[in-house]
């Protein structure tokens, strides 16, 4: 069986990674750059055309949305369950929607666009409620109610810690403070010591840092070759250059600077 999760960083994919990973699935992970706005090529669209993630594609078989994810690998791996506990992927979606993510839409939007996201948002929420965090906040209560008195939202681990491990990342890194829900920050810490998320949480490091390298990469142009090119007027500067594309910067000699243009007409006369 060939398995291939379709990932981006900071999305809800991170979600299925867990539960694959929990799963003992073997599967490989075809990471999205939404910076380079992989997510449209044609190549992806061809897989979901609603440009997002996650999507697994199982045998040539595509699923999208997490709902659907998460009940095939409870039916595909029953030997790593309890019965009871196969039935949980088929509530698993519509607790975390109900808990925080259909109602929070920022959470649903990856930080690579952070500054067009929240400012759409806003505007969104503003119309919504009179306080911007009102609705997560409501249903950051509905998630501390549940998990009064339990470790995790069923009697152990299900897809629904994963997503809900999702929503309370995301609002972190929005700078929403969750601390005022004792149950629901215990959840979040729990998460994290968890092997299959400290997998992910690294597995995530690496491709952030991988796709830095290809975005963002300064090139030195070497000090004896700009000697060389001297007498050619080449002014070569240390050069930002962004998605690998190198761009050298040539300035003839009547836009340099006087020194230099003055050094120039000195040599021509000697």
């Amino acid at each position: 069986m060939e398995i291939a999760l379709y990932y981006a960083p900071n999305t809800c994919a991170l979600a299925p990674y867990v539960t694959l990973t929990e799963a003992g699935a073997d599967f490989e992970v075809r990471p999205l750059n939404y910076r380079k706005r992989q997510n449209f090529s044609p190549e992806y669209l061809k897989i979901n055309p609603k440009h997002k993630v996650p999507a697994l594609v199982v045998d040539g078989k595509i699923l999208t949305e997490n709902v659907a994810i998460h009940q095939w690998v409870h039916r595909t791996f029953p030997e790593r369950e309890d019965p009871a506990r196969r039935s949980v992927g088929r509530v698993a979606g519509d607790l975390a929607a109900r808990l925080v993510c259909q109602r929070h839409s920022p959470l649903s939007e990856p930080d690579q666009q952070p500054a067009q996201s929240l400012r759409r948002n806003r505007r969104v929420r503003q119309r919504r409620s009179s306080s911007p965090t009102e609705a997560l906040f409501e249903n950051f209560r509905i998630g501390d109610d549940l998990l009064a008195g339990r470790e995790y939202f069923f009697d152990h681990f299900t897809a629904p810690d994963a997503h809900f491990f999702w929503c309370c990342r995301r609002a972190t890194q929005l700078g929403v403070d969750i601390s005022g829900f004792p149950n629901v920050t215990a959840h979040f810490k729990r998460m994290q010591e968890r092997p299959s998320v400290k997998k992910l949480l690294a597995y995530e490091k690496e491709v952030n840092e991988g796709f830095a390298k290809t975005e963002n990469v300064v090139f030195k142009f070497p000090i004896h070759m700009m000697q060389e090119h001297r007498d050619d007027h080449l002014n070569c500067r240390e050069t930002r250059v962004r998605g690998g594309d190198r761009r050298l910067h040539h300035r003839p000699t009547h836009q340099r600077s006087g020194s230099a243009a003055e050094r120039d007409r000195r040599d021509r006369q000697s």
